[in-house]
């Protein structure tokens, strides 16, 4: 090895060995990451229980390597070279030509099973007309685009089989065929596991009917685009940013009924706004908060509907942009996510108060979410 080569090598050995700790101590240290959608690690803390189990070199090495600097692009930069070398599913999400779609594990039938009870016990229980939409996500849709032989959990025969375990009380309001109807149109988000307002809509005919009344149709709404770089939940769990990025349209009916209330309640305090679209997520990285805000325990909705009509809606995320629409039938429409009841849902609302219940969720979340299992014990 000549001079000048031992030479670049001891300062590339510096390089690594001394400034690049020096950078990292000396770098800001961010707790959040908005591309990932994710909390980062914190320091974890130095005692003997942890050194002898063995986790503080884990979390140790969690917190360095979340925190190292330009982090983001070099998992960007070993994306690309996975993708180079033939890699079509990173962290969960397979890599497609059109759009990013998830890799569906196979479910805990037990827990779906429980879940399925708590809804027919939620219905024997109440006396409010019970409906149930198992919505599929683009994973159930799309099935086609994903590379030959992947793994991937058929989403239209669980939702069918998830569905014949309701009791004769719950209607099934079945829209996997409208949607695979509807595959050839902007249904889905490319970068995110939502439905589009579009998707959304389609969902809503099919559902409005079922519910008793006639669907508004799509030329009675002006469509206004409110975002064209939405990158969701997909891309942040992959980095990828080769697929186009998403378009948010919102649907307004053009001489429709109009909100007159909106009450938030977290929990904790209760907050009142005259808008179900919260026009500050636009500026964020989840867009899609634009309906109906964060997550919450417990949302009011009340509009100049000149009817009585109420319905009480037990929900994931996939109701945000679909009970927009049902603003135009309801004069309140009350929404409850059971991940973020703490204590009994009967201190938000009395189901017997609503003629109608709807249980909405997409299959993935149906899939996991133990929190459904609550509905069965409101008394």
């Amino acid at each position: 090895m000549s001079s000048i080569q031992k030479f670049l090598s001891a300062i590339l050995f510096a390089a690594m060995t001394v400034i690049m700790p020096i950078v990292f101590i000396f770098s800001k240290k961010s707790s959040y990451s908005a591309e990932e959608n994710r909390m980062l690690a914190k320091i974890p803390k130095l005692n003997a229980s942890a050194v002898s189990d063995k986790s503080y070199m884990h979390d140790l090495e969690k917190y360095l390597s979340d925190h190292f600097p330009d982090r983001l692009k070099w998992v960007q930069a070993k994306m690309s070279l996975d993708r180079i070398s033939g890699k079509d599913i990173i962290n969960g999400i397979y890599i497609t030509d059109s759009m990013l779609i998830e890799k569906l594990h196979e479910p805990d039938y037990e827990e779906v099973i429980k879940s399925v009870r708590a809804i027919n016990d939620f219905a024997e229980n109440y006396n409010t007309d019970i409906f149930a939409m198992i919505a599929p996500t683009s994973a159930g849709i799309y099935s086609e685009l994903l590379p030959e032989f992947a793994p991937q959990l058929d989403q239209g025969k669980f939702i069918a089989e998830t569905c014949s375990g309701f009791s004769e009380n719950v209607n099934v309001i079945d829209v996997f065929n409208t949607m695979v109807c509807e595959k050839n149109s902007y249904i889905y988000y490319r970068n995110d596991h939502h439905w589009t307002s579009y998707g959304a809509y389609c969902a809503y005919v099919k559902a409005i009917e079922l519910l008793g009344q006639k669907p508004v149709p799509i030329e009675e709404f002006s469509k206004e685009c409110y975002s064209s770089d939405f990158r969701g939940t997909f891309y942040s769990k992959c980095l990828y940013n080769k697929t186009a990025a998403d378009v948010i349209d919102v649907f307004n009916c053009k001489n429709g009924t109009e909100v007159t209330d909106v009450i938030c309640n977290d929990g904790v305090s209760e907050t009142h706004y005259d808008s179900i679209y919260f026009m500050d997520y636009l500026e964020k990285k989840d867009k899609y908060c634009v309906f109906l805000g964060e997550n919450r325990a417990y949302t009011n909705i009340k509009t100049n509907v000149d009817n009585d009509k109420k319905i009480l809606i037990i929900k994931d995320s996939y109701a945000n942009s679909f009970i927009p629409f049902l603003t135009q039938h309801y004069s309140e429409i009350a929404v409850i996510d059971l991940r973020y009841v703490k204590t009994s849902v009967s201190d938000f609302v009395n189901p017997d108060d609503y003629e109608q219940t709807l249980f909405l969720y997409n299959a993935s979340t149906f899939a996991e979410d133990k929190n459904i299992k609550i509905a069965g014990f409101f008394n």
